[in-house]
């Protein structure tokens, strides 16, 4: 009987322990998986990073310093990307950007065989056929700039000063639907951030929850 209680014991401890043990693996993973995706500050500066493009040419934040930089990270697979690149509304913004002097770096954080990830040529061929006026696409394959962005969606987007530092990041626009309809009503959130910022004025909506499919990490 005392055999008994004394085993009922150890294994009521060894229990405990586990579970514990348990509560603070998930916890140090949920933390881990918190930190990979934290999101800068607007008002701070920018994460450096350095990529390659389609076309094989390297392309550093450092780089475009005395210029207005956007980031947009793209999916194809993605309805809501579909919805702006099948309207022509996200060529048209990025055009728009790109004539007053911005660059415009499209980003794709999809992971080797997930949604999205594609080879060099095949991007080109995208790039081309529809007809995309980003300065270039930028290949993070590994995921780690998107992760130092706290990039959460497709389309997720993201506007860098001159200086370096962030003043918008969220969403394309406040219709968070795959509508292609729903285009023509919306206010453009880039593009006025961009208006704001090159005439002189704060950004008087800086930070908005960006709406999209998940980007696949």
């Amino acid at each position: 009987m005392k055999k008994a209680v004394i085993l009922a014991v150890i294994l009521c401890a060894g229990l405990a322990i586990w579970a514990i043990a348990a509560k603070v693996s998930e916890a140090d993973k949920t933390e881990k998986f918190a930190n990979a995706l934290a999101e800068p500050s607007v008002g701070s500066p920018a994460p450096a990073f350095t990529l390659i493009d389609t076309r094989g040419k390297q392309h550093n934040l450092a780089d475009f310093k005395g210029k207005y930089v956007v980031l947009e990270w793209v999916n194809f697979g993605c309805p809501f990307v579909k919805k702006h690149y099948g309207s022509g509304n996200m060529q048209a913004t990025q055009k728009k950007a790109v004539d007053r002097g911005v660059v415009w770096l499209s980003v794709c954080s999809s992971a080797d065989g997930k949604q999205g990830h594609m080879a060099a040529a095949e991007w080109n061929n995208e790039i081309a056929s529809r007809k995309m006026a980003s300065t270039a696409v930028l290949i993070d394959e590994s995921g780690q700039v998107g992760k130092t962005y706290g990039a959460k969606t497709t389309p997720h987007m993201y506007i860098v000063n001159p200086d370096g530092v962030l003043i918008y990041k969220g969403a394309i626009d406040d219709k968070p639907t795959t509508d292609q309809d729903d285009i023509p009503g919306a206010r453009n959130h880039v593009l006025a951030a961009l208006d704001e910022s090159m005439a002189g004025k704060p950004v008087s909506t800086a930070s908005t929850t960006p709406y999209g499919c998940s980007v696949k990490y």
